[in-house]
């Protein structure tokens, strides 16, 4: 299947194994399933765990880093493409060309802007790409409340918050993407 998943996830490892685990099990499921990863190319953190498990599991990776990063030796060196924009914004939006869908994994705030960015494309209808978020040891727990809050507040409508699928199991996470995409 040609299909092309875009990983958000943090430059850092966080504090759980779990983390680094389930950006393993994500690699090594693209792999399984024939598909490409598309990611924000660095080898560092969760990015670099994800890229390694996916090209280990014969997946194809197409990195994407801002130039400043690149020059700072960010860069994973082993993928099948890697390409180097200008800015975080030109990022996202390359990315966003490159995917069927999206996951975020956990990370920090350049995880949630690119989250929440490729959730409000799909919502605003600039694309028809779901959204996914794996919900690893809890970690967006509070973040989930949060948005059913939004949604019974009145600030995110149902078919909205609908757009974003949360689930903690990869396989039967990464097979609603697909269906949906």
């Amino acid at each position: 299947m040609d299909f092309a998943l875009c990983v958000f996830c943090g430059a850092g490892v966080g504090a759980k194994p779990e983390y680094a685990a389930a950006a393993r099990q994500v690699g090594a499921e693209l792999g399984r399933r024939g598909w490409t990863l598309v990611y924000g190319g660095g080898h560092i953190g969760l990015m670099g765990v994800v890229a390694d498990a996916a090209i280990a599991a014969g997946a194809r990776v197409v990195g994407v880093i801002p130039r400043f990063l690149h020059e700072r030796e960010v860069a994973h060196r082993g993928l099948d493409a890697l390409e180097i924009v200008a800015s975080f914004a030109d990022r996202k939006q390359r990315m966003g060309e490159l995917a069927d869908a999206f996951l975020s994994l956990p990370g920090g705030v350049g995880t949630l802007d690119e989250l929440f960015e490729a959730w409000s494309w799909t919502q605003a209808g600039l694309q028809r790409k779901p959204c996914g978020m794996l919900n690893v040891a809890g970690y967006y727990d509070e973040l989930v409340r949060f948005l059913d809050r939004a949604n019974t507040d009145g600030f995110i409508s149902p078919a909205s918050r609908d757009l974003l699928q949360v689930a903690t199991d990869v396989s039967a996470l990464l097979d609603r993407l697909a269906v949906r995409a």
